[in-house]
């Protein structure tokens, strides 16, 4: 049979993963640039694959024929060297050095940076008129994470629009191989400006500490380690949270009994984002991953080099996993998900996530308790994309 063709404009992301779940326990898909893979959107698949002995993240080392390059639009997925796309002791080390930056007492001591900013953004809403149709994505949802993100990294202001814009490019599944490239130049040109502003400036930041860290045996992240680093954690750090901020507000405005209940109780805000995360996962796939060797999967194998591609949004929304999986419900006792991955690839920055959507939403309909969904809010362009599941806009009247 022919592969299925992925979805790469983000409008069928959950509904192929219906289909593809229906059609079997791995199904072959057609990638941009001719490439064919192994999807898997079975939720229990998913996980086991996350952790299996034989399934690796290091193309240098697991795919076979694999050429740095030779796929534009993989480049930033595949090309970069670090903990990412590293296995076994390759990405230990990795973790160990990006970890000593990443640690949870700088996130902790975030919070009053997040709050500010938030209040903010919500300063500059408030002078729009009350009737006036506004974007909550572009004036909330978006800036919030990745003004935290750039703050956290000492991104200099002149340097962000270039940096937001070619991040935001990466994402786009839709664009030709010689858009990808240009974006890939652009986006590691963007890294080597930030890498020589704080090499000159060093400062109290993430970038500076990643500049300086090393271990116990004096090893360091070489320059290419750096930059793919900076790359992973700038942009995973902030386009996350801008989808689950815009999902979980567009879902209470949908679910305006669930919001009247968090209102009263506002130590369900964690219900909330989890309930997000499951239903709303911010990652559908994350490309790719690599059999080293036959897998049997319920009957389909998988042979050793083959391509896989795993639909961690799928899980949440998983029968098999979840009773009545396609429900905004903050009551369900079962709201686990992948959102953040599973295993050693977990993601490091899952709580500076959780705490930025937590300080968000609160702040958010405290200060529009009349805040509803505009006509069509529904309906907004989903994010080119068969990695996010973001929209292009999220349309509300403030009230």
């Amino acid at each position: 049979m022919r592969p299925t063709v992925l979805d790469t404009t983000g409008a069928r992301l959950f509904e192929q993963a219906e289909e593809l779940r229906a059609a079997g326990p791995a199904v072959r898909v057609a990638l941009p640039g001719g490439l064919t893979a192994w999807s898997v959107s079975r939720g229990e698949l998913v996980r086991r694959l996350l952790v299996h002995p034989d399934v690796s993240k290091d193309a240098r080392k697991s795919w076979p024929g694999y050429r740095p390059g030779a796929v534009p639009w993989l480049t930033v997925w595949v090309d970069l060297v670090s903990m990412f796309t590293s296995d076994g002791p390759d990405h230990h080390r990795l973790r160990s050095l990006v970890g000593q930056a990443f640690t949870p007492r700088r996130i902790n001591a975030l919070r009053p940076a997040v709050e500010k900013i938030t209040t903010e953004l919500l300063d500059t809403m408030a002078e729009l008129p009350a009737d006036q149709e506004a974007d909550l994505r572009a004036l909330f949802a978006y800036p919030l994470p990745t003004r935290v993100i750039c703050d956290l990294f000492g991104v200099p202001e002149e340097q962000r629009p270039a940096m937001l814009r070619v991040i935001d490019s990466v994402l786009d599944t839709t664009v030709t191989p010689e858009e990808a490239e240009r974006i890939g130049r652009d986006l590691f040109a963007a890294m080597d400006r930030l890498i020589t502003a704080k090499r000159e400036r060093p400062g109290d930041d993430l970038t500076s500490v990643l500049l300086a860290v090393h271990g116990e045996d004096g090893d360091r992240l070489s320059e290419q380690e750096l930059v793919s680093t900076l790359v992973l954690l700038i942009g995973a750090g902030s386009e996350t949270t801008v989808s689950l901020i815009g999902h979980a507000a567009q879902a209470l405005l949908a679910h305006p009994a669930q919001l009247a209940a968090v209102l009263a109780d506002p130590t369900r805000w964690d219900d909330v984002i989890e309930e997000t995360l499951r239903l709303h996962s911010p990652v559908m796939h994350l490309p790719l991953r690599y059999a080293t060797a036959d897998i049997d999967l319920e009957g389909e194998t998988v042979r050793a080099g083959d391509l896989l591609i795993l639909a961690f949004g799928a899980h949440g929304r998983d029968p098999g996993v979840h009773e009545r999986p396609g429900e905004f419900d903050i009551d369900r006792a079962d709201k686990q998900h992948l959102a953040f991955g599973h295993g050693i690839h977990y993601c490091l920055g899952a709580p500076l996530a959780r705490l930025e959507a937590k300080v968000a939403l609160p702040a958010l309909f405290a200060r529009f308790p009349g805040l509803r969904a505009a006509p069509g809010a529904e309906s907004a362009p989903a994010q080119p994309s068969f990695i996010t599941t973001d929209r292009l806009s999220r349309p509300v009247l403030l009230g």
